[in-house]
């Protein structure tokens, strides 16, 4: 990935209120280990000013018992909060999925981020279940994490 520098220099100028219900620290090693495997990734990124302001991926499963279903992430810098990125991001990989002929997008989200839960509902995201008290926050407390999926309507079985 060319924008793999610019990629990292996003991740190292996050607030920590962006990260903040994230799994960091997002190293230089992290983001080489998550972009080692493209032949199994759709990645978008957002640019502005030349400089990447929002990260979006997803991760296709290759064991054949999981053909069809990925899984998301996507991170946006402090900045590009609340004016739209997340969800113009989200809505072009969701289409980007579908070209694919993806089944299923599966995505994990901590339940006090709520306006995360609110963008992801807001693009037909269902919630399937809560684990309970599976993250432990900065703030040293328990955190329920909400898992949420998104069958993709146009998907078809594998032949």
């Amino acid at each position: 990935m060319e924008d793999k520098e610019k990629l990292i220099g996003m991740y190292a100028s996050l607030s920590s209120e962006a990260v903040r219900w994230g799994m960091s620290p997002y190293t230089k090693e992290v983001i080489e280990r998550w972009l080692s495997n493209l032949q199994n990734l759709i990645v978008l990124v957002a640019l502005y000013d030349d400089k990447i302001v929002g990260h979006a991926q997803i991760f296709k499963f290759p064991h054949p018992r999981r053909k069809g279903a990925c899984d998301l992430a996507i991170y946006l810098h402090q900045d590009f909060h609340n004016v739209g990125l997340g969800t113009a991001i989200l809505t072009k990989l969701i289409e980007l999925a579908k070209k694919e002929r993806l089944h299923r997008i599966g995505l994990s989200v901590i339940a006090d981020s709520k306006l995360a839960v609110h963008l992801y509902q807001k693009l037909g995201f269902k919630i399937e279940g809560v684990m309970k008290d599976a993250y432990l926050g900065e703030d040293g407390k328990y955190h329920d994490e909400i898992v949420m999926g998104l069958i993709l309507a146009n998907s078809t079985s594998p032949s």
